[in-house]
């Protein structure tokens, strides 16, 4: 379901949700986001559909042809009170997203073929317990169309976009007192209840392994960083103790492994004026899971995991056994 739910996503909304949501998370916060579609013209998908995450974990789906809340296996169950919150918040944005589909329908002149209204909405919590804005984008075809921004502490709404525009201020109260005493109290309290049952997922520290290698007969220098968790990373090439620019990688992009775990890597183009010197080439890797800065070099990696240290030990234990049977 999870599949054919992202498939549905356009490069431009997931793009936004990676870049924009992604890089606004502060390094220590836990969010809690609902990806939502809703299909104009009849598909063999249902018209609406939604998934919500904590931090980069499913824990519930919800589509319009069974009206009901799905579960992840491994997922915990909100109470009957907490389920009918919810039921509500995806019923109304079914019914504002089947709205706000048919008014760019209408304002585009589009007559026929299938449509996709899309919305990323949600909250975060910092390790302080202080609670961010719940922020909404909606995007209608792959081009962002509304974004909305609704401060508790402030009791302030913000909105951008082709429809807030046309609002007057009643619909604005309206909307910012739905956003006030629903969505983002709701948010929040999910958010709290599944971080607390999941936390031994979504809290763990996995401990990169990085490694700089020379590919192409030197003319490449490429530094990878695979299993860490959370997915927040810096990865920093440097020639001669020197950053490189950004602009002079490629890559960068975070890419997830099957066990849940992340991966990165960024490359450097190296030219025929660098190969006839000889420069030293680093890669820094800074992750929650390490005290300090991880330095690498070209020849070196640093990949041990626990299952390393266990049969370092054992092996080391059995010489010993050896070495004492022997005298």
């Amino acid at each position: 379901v999870l599949q054919v739910h992202v498939v549905l996503l356009p490069s431009s909304l997931i793009s936004s949700y990676n870049s924009t949501v992604i890089s606004y998370l502060p390094t220590g916060s836990h969010s809690l986001w609902a990806l939502s579609t809703f299909i104009v013209e009849d598909t063999q998908f249902p018209e609406f559909s939604a998934v919500v995450m904590l931090d980069d974990v499913q824990i519930m789906y919800y589509n319009s042809n069974d009206n009901s809340i799905s579960y992840r296996a491994s997922a915990s169950e909100l109470s009957e009170s907490e389920q009918n919150d919810a039921n509500i918040v995806f019923r109304h944005k079914h019914k504002s997203m089947k709205y706000r589909a048919l008014e760019s329908k209408t304002h585009h002149n589009l007559t026929r073929g299938i449509n996709v209204q899309q919305r990323i909405a949600g909250c975060e919590l910092m390790d302080s317990s202080s609670s961010s804005p719940v922020l909404s984008w909606d995007a209608f075809n792959g081009e962002p169309v509304e974004e909305l921004i609704f401060n508790k502490y402030l009791n302030t709404m913000e909105s951008h976009g082709l429809w807030p525009a046309t609002w007057n201020q009643i619909k604005q109260k309206t909307v910012q007192i739905l956003y006030a005493n629903l969505y983002h109290p709701l948010c929040i309290k999910t958010l709290k209840h599944y971080l607390s049952k999941e936390k031994n997922r979504v809290i763990r520290k996995v401990k990169p392994r990085v490694r700089l290698v020379s590919k192409d007969g030197g003319t490449r220098v490429s530094c990878l960083a695979t299993g860490f968790y959370p997915r927040h990373i810096n990865l920093t090439l440097s020639r001669d103790g020197q950053p490189v620019d950004e602009e002079q990688t490629t890559g960068g992009e975070l890419l997830p492994n099957a066990d849940g775990t992340y991966q990165m890597r960024k490359t450097l183009d190296v030219t025929p004026e660098d190969l006839k010197e000889s420069h030293k080439f680093t890669c820094t890797a800074t992750h929650l899971s390490l005290d300090n800065k991880l330095d690498v070099s070209l020849g070196n990696s640093c990949n041990i995991t626990s299952n390393n240290v266990y049969f370092i030990c054992t092996l080391l234990l059995d010489v010993m056994l050896c070495f004492s049977k022997n005298r």
